[in-house]
């Protein structure tokens, strides 16, 4: 069992970066405010409570409530796949069989799948605001609906700080298109990357990820490939623009386990296993902190 720690510790340093690279969806990920109870259920704490009244001088302070609460949360996402590599396949290769097998598969699978759940789940969430359009070739300036993202958020009264952007590579290039830079002589490079608008970070999302419903595969049979696939009706998501504490996504047990040829009972492989147990919620009192724009043309 040594070995297979000494190729986990060898890996997983790797791995991780790889994936916090590539998903778009980990800036989400938190454990504050997570209380990890058994089974698959975690709790967040919700609080809520009464505004002013009227203070009588004689009586004092009107008594006013304050409901604070672990409310559950259940997770639903469990997914898992386990690989074989053939060790003579892999020493014919010269090691790269092996050494990009869980690199490659946390970066093509993992985080897109990650981020296209993630990202629906939110979409797909009763009573957030948002807009549509009925094509985003119409869209004649993608700055105007940036700002009514910011403006409804405002109107809400949600906190101008810790704000994110999620756009998808398409409507990015709109929103360059909306906004002109002067070049002068001295200048020899341009530069069109937009990292933040009026104080909210832009993050590109390729659209495959950003649908308003997907449809997870299990696996086994017909589903053997595997990952995701637009749900049979969806829309295509332009952006989704939150204050980070309305989303919380929990992982609540990921494992990575490698296993060289001399440990492996079953063949004369290497075989690497890997699971993740996670969800993404949106907070109750807390939707108005999003706003999303998507199609009005459903894809199907």
């Amino acid at each position: 069992m040594a070995n297979t720690f000494e190729l986990a510790q060898k890996f997983l340093p790797i791995l991780d970066e790889v994936y916090m690279k590539e998903s778009k969806s980990s800036a989400l990920e938190t454990r504050d405010g997570v209380l990890f109870t058994g089974a698959n259920t975690i709790k967040l704490y919700e609080t809520q409570m009464d505004g002013l009244g009227d203070y009588d001088r004689q009586n004092g302070f009107i008594t006013g409530d304050v409901n604070g609460a672990w409310n559950p949360y259940t997770l639903e996402i469990d997914r898992g796949r386990s690989f074989t590599i053939d060790a003579m396949d892999n020493d014919e290769t010269l090691g790269m069989a092996f050494g990009t097998l869980a690199g490659e598969f946390l970066r093509t699978r993992v985080a897109p799948e990650s981020d296209a759940y993630t990202f629906a789940k939110i979409a797909g969430t009763d009573g957030i605001s948002h807009g549509t359009h009925d094509a985003l070739a119409d869209i004649t300036d993608a700055t105007d609906e940036l700002d009514k993202g910011i403006a409804q958020l405002n109107e809400d009264e949600v906190p101008d700080t810790d704000r994110l952007c999620y756009v998808s590579e398409k409507f990015y290039q709109k929103i360059q298109g909306a906004i002109t830079k002067s070049i002068t002589n001295t200048e020899t490079n341009v530069n069109k990357t937009i990292e933040v608008y009026d104080g909210v970070q832009i993050i590109r999302v390729p659209q495959r990820r950003f649908l308003s419903a997907i449809t997870l595969y299990n696996g086994k049979d017909a589903q053997k490939a595997g990952g995701y696939v637009p749900a049979s009706t969806n829309y295509n998501l332009h952006f989704i623009m939150l204050h980070k504490p309305a989303v919380k996504k929990v992982t609540k047990h990921s494992v990575l386990r490698i296993f060289a040829p001399d440990v492996n009972q079953q063949a004369d492989a290497y075989k690497v296993d890997y699971r993740v147990y996670y969800d993404a919620f949106v907070m109750k009192n807390k939707k108005k902190g999003i706003y999303f724009l998507r199609s009005d043309v459903a894809n199907t």
